[in-house]
């Protein structure tokens, strides 16, 4: 009797091991497939989010680079019509002061003797030959003069569209490296894609064999139940003693996180002294020589100093990037070795003290009106709007 029952229990031990090794025989599959593709488009998502920076930070230097060529333009247009008018003034000079030769030439000699004889005493005959000389003196200074600003023009417009090749260029490049931007977003977004559907093909597959090893599982474990079972009911039915069985319990722990989160808060204009020389200086190089003119102007660039938006200082404003060609196209420059003239000053001056020009008192920008189709207010040449 003994025997049999030692059989007995090695068989349902031997049942209860032949359950566990169904259940650990299971194939169980690894996710790297899955782990790799999510890494694959986390890192791809990351990329197309700098990609996508990218393209709008060159977006912003091709608005800025537009703006810059589109101020150099018109400063070109205007140093054009600026020059051409000097040209016709050198010439005028020229026409009016060969015909006073001309005419000293015919009546000549004669009527200069006749002037400088008819003096009354040596006194009166020293003021007339000075008479003469000073016109002689007279137009010599006003063609030189004219020659200065003919060739102050021209150094200037060929500053101006030197840079303006410069802009083109470095527009073209940036324009190129908008579109390889752009192509590579493409790209980088097809393959995001397909890296999202062979993710989301293969998170199915490994559902639908998790669901199937689940089956097997259910299935395994039922039939290893009922063998179970079965076994001991037929002990059952050959043993005459009663056997006792015994439950166990488990125990359970709970636990408890806090969290907790907090917050941390943080709770005129400047004009140096040599800002009215600056301000003259470039109200000489961006305004028509008259008091209108350069007022206007003043009153856009103390527009700007009193802005949140701009820097709040006349030197800030103006040596701002890409905002007045003359600051970069040397003009400026020169404007400030060789001093600003009086009427510059007084604008400047009489500007900081808090003058405006009624018309543009709401006005941020200007273009000089014949290069541009900006509709606004025009005065001196220039057409003055309030946002670009």
């Amino acid at each position: 009797m003994a025997f049999y029952k030692k059989s007995k229990l090695h068989t349902g031990t031997a049942l209860i091991c032949s359950l566990a090794i169904v259940f650990s025989a299971l194939p169980v599959y690894a996710t790297d497939t899955i782990d790799n593709l999510q890494n694959q488009t986390s890192a791809l998502e990351n990329e197309l989010k700098g990609i996508n920076q990218d393209i709008l930070t060159l977006s912003e230097k091709i608005s800025d680079t537009e703006m810059q060529v589109e101020i150099l333009n018109s400063d070109i247009d205007k140093t054009q019509d600026d020059l051409e008018k000097a040209q016709k003034n050198e010439d005028q000079q020229y026409e009016d002061m060969k015909s006073r030769i001309k005419y000293m030439y015919e009546h000549g000699s004669a009527t200069m003797l006749e002037m400088l004889f008819s003096a009354e005493n040596m006194s009166d005959f020293l003021n007339k030959a000075d008479f003469i000389e000073n016109l002689s003196n007279y137009d010599r200074k006003a063609l030189n003069d004219l020659k200065d600003v003919h060739q102050q023009i021209a150094d200037q417009k060929a500053d101006l569209e030197a840079q303006q090749a410069s802009m083109k260029d470095l527009q073209n490049q940036l324009q190129t490296q908008q579109t390889q931007l752009q192509a590579k977003a493409a790209a980088t977004s097809t393959n995001l894609n397909e890296v999202n559907a062979k993710l989301q093909k293969a998170k199915e597959e490994e559902a639908a064999r998790q669901a199937e090893e689940a089956r097997k599982q259910a299935e395994a474990a039922a039939k290893a139940e009922a063998a179970a079972k079965a076994e001991a009911a037929a002990s059952a039915n050959k043993q005459n003693s009663s056997s006792s069985s015994s439950n166990s319990s488990s125990n359970s722990s709970t636990g408890s996180s806090s969290s907790s989160g907090g917050s941390n808060s943080s709770g005129g204009s400047t004009v140096a002294s040599d800002d009215v020389t600056l301000l003259a200086a470039i109200l000489q190089c961006e305004a028509r020589y008259d008091y209108e003119s350069m007022l206007a102007v003043a009153t856009v660039i103390m527009n700007r100093v009193n802005s949140g938006r701009f820097p709040n200082s006349i030197s800030g404003v103006v040596y701002a990037s890409g905002q007045f060609a003359p600051v970069w196209t040397g003009s400026l420059d020169r404007v400030l070795k060789a001093g600003p003239r009086s009427l510059s000053i007084q604008v400047a001056q009489d500007a900081i003290n808090g003058a405006r020009h009624s018309s543009v008192s709401d006005c941020y920008y200007f273009l000089y009106a014949a290069s541009t189709n900006r509709t606004g207010v025009v005065i001196g040449g220039n057409v003055f709007f309030t946002s670009w």
